[in-house]
C-alpha cells in the first residue's frame, strides 16, 4: 500500500508570502493523484479553490509570529512551533509514508528528519535558504562561532537523515555537498517558477503605479527584503543619482530591510525615491510592468545560500535586471547565460549605478524578448512534474530511504 504525503509547513495560505504560494502549488499538484495532509502554520480559511474533493486536508498547528526585528520572541515561537510540528508528524506519520517541508523556520527540517526517521517514513527538504550560512552572510553570527558550529554538526546529522533535498539553484550543490552526510543522488534540482504569463508589458504613461513619477527611467525594488539583502547598497545608489531628474526609484516590499529604507529615507528626504505600500496580488502585473529596470540586492557570499523567488516575474513581465550579487550565483548565472541584465559586486554603490545608467541609455528591445524567453523555461508545470516525480520515488523505491 502506497503512503500518503504530509507537507509541513509554516507559511500556507492564506498567508499571502512567496513560500506559502510555493507550498499550495505543490501540495495541491500532489493531491491529484495521493492523500496528502498539510500541517499549516498559518491560521484562517484556506482559499476555496484549494479545498474539497482531490485538494490536501490542511491542519492549522498553533503558531504565534514575532516581527522579524524582535529576534529572541521570533526565536522562541519558531522553536515553539517547531515543537508542535514534531508532535503532530509524530502523531500522523505512517512507515512508508513521505514528509515534504521547507527551510523556513530553519529549525523546521530538522524536526522533520529526526520525526520521519522515528516513524519509519521518508523524507524531503526544499531547500530555499541554507543556514547557518544566511545567518553568517547577515552579520549575525561569526563563521566560526560555536552556534554556527553546533548548527553545522546539527544539518550533517539532518542531511544524513534526510532521503532528498529539493535544490532551487544549481549553485547550492557546492555547500551542501561539504557535509558529511549529503550524497549527490540525494540532490534535485528544481527552480521556482514564474506565476504571470511571460509577455513583454509596455512601460505605459497611464499605468497607475508609473504616472505620478517624472522621471523618464524607473528602477523598481519589489519583495522581501531579509537578512540575505542589502537595502543599503539601493539608498546608496539612488543618493549617488539625486541630481539625475530622468531616472526614479520605486520601491514596494516589507521585511526588516524595507523598514532600514524607509529610515534612511526620513533621513535623507531624496526627491528621486518614492515608496508605494505593498502590491496585492492583483496589482502585482501592473506594479511590475511600471518600472523599466529591476534591482535585486543582495549582501556578498550570497552563492549557494539564498535564490531570489521574485526573480522569474521579473523577467516574465519582459524587464531586465541588475543582481547584486557573486557570479556563480544561480540567478547571476541565468542574467549572464541568457543576456537578460547586469551583474553587479556587492557593496559597490557605484557599479550599480554604472549599470543603471547604461540601462537607462540602452532601451535594448532584445534584452526584453529574452527575458520573456528565459521566463517561460521556469514553467509551473515542469516544476510540478517535477516535485511530484521526487515524491512518487520516495513513495514507491524503499531502497532509497536506506541509501545513507
Amino acid at each position: 500500500m502506497v503512503g500518503k504525503i504530509v507537507v509541513a509547513s509554516q507559511h500556507y495560505p492564506p498567508d499571502p508570502s512567496t513560500t506559502a504560494a510555493i507550498m499550495a502549488e505543490i501540495a495541491c499538484r500532489l493531491a491529484a493523484e495521493h492523500e496528502v495532509v498539510v500541517l499549516s502554520g498559518s491560521l484562517g480559511a484556506v482559499p476555496a479553490s484549494q479545498t474539497g474533493p482531490g485538494r490536501p486536508r490542511v491542519v492549522a498547528v498553533k503558531n504565534q509570529i514575532a516581527g522579524k526585528a524582535a529576534l529572541v520572541r521570533r526565536g522562541l515561537s519558531e522553536l515553539l512551533f517547531v515543537l508542535r510540528i514534531f508532535i503532530a508528524l509524530l502523531r500522523c506519520l505512517r512507515r512508508g509514508d513521505v514528509v515534504l517541508t521547507v527551510t523556513a523556520p530553519f529549525m523546521l527540517p530538522y524536526a522533520v528528519a529526526a520525526a520521519a526517521r522515528l516513524k519509519g517514513a521518508r523524507s524531503a527538504l526544499i531547500m530555499h535558504d541554507l543556514f547557518p550560512d544566511v545567518l553568517v552572510m547577515a552579520g549575525l553570527l561569526k563563521p566560526r562561532s560555536i552556534v554556527a558550529g553546533v548548527m553545522r554538526a546539527a544539518n550533517s546529522l539532518m542531511f544524513r537523515a534526510l532521503n532528498a533535498v529539493i535544490t532551487i539553484g544549481r549553485d547550492a550543490e557546492r555547500p551542501l555537498l561539504s557535509y558529511s552526510g549529503m550524497t549527490r543522488n540525494k540532490i534535485r534540482f528544481i527552480p521556482n517558477w514564474a506565476t504571470l504569463v511571460p509577455a513583454v508589458r509596455p512601460a505605459t504613461s497611464d499605468n497607475p503605479f508609473r504616472k505620478a513619477l517624472a522621471a523618464r527611467f524607473i528602477v523598481g525594488l519589489s519583495g522581501n527584503l531579509g537578512f540575505t539583502h542589502d537595502p543599503e547598497i539601493v539608498f546608496e545608489a539612488a543618493r549617488l543619482m539625486k541630481d539625475e531628474p530622468e531616472i526614479g526609484f520605486l520601491l514596494s516590499g516589507w521585511g526588516i530591510g524595507f523598514e532600514r529604507l524607509k529610515q534612511l529615507q526620513r533621513d535623507a528626504n531624496l526627491s528621486n525615491v518614492t515608496f508605494v505600500a505593498r502590491v496585492a496580488d492583483g496589482e502585482l502585473e501592473a506594479f511590475l510592468a511600471a518600472a523599466d529596470l529591476w534591482i535585486i540586492p543582495y549582501r556578498k557570499d550570497v552563492a549557494g545560500v539564498s535564490v531570489p523567488s521574485r526573480f522569474y516575474n521579473l523577467l516574465a513581465v519582459g524587464r531586465p535586471v541588475v543582481l547584486v550579487s557573486e557570479p556563480e550565483a544561480e540567478a547571476a548565472l541565468t542574467v549572464v547565460e541568457n543576456g537578460l541584465g547586469w551583474v553587479v559586486t556587492p557593496g559597490r554603490a557605484d557599479q550599480l549605478t554604472d549599470a543603471i545608467r547604461v540601462a537607462s541609455r540602452s532601451n535594448d528591445g532584445a534584452m526584453a524578448a529574452r527575458a520573456v524567453k528565459a521566463a517561460a523555461r521556469f514553467d509551473r508545470g515542469v516544476a510540478m512534474n517535477a516535485y511530484a516525480g521526487v515524491i512518487d520515488e520516495l513513495l514507491r523505491n524503499p531502497v532509497l530511504s536506506e541509501q545513507q
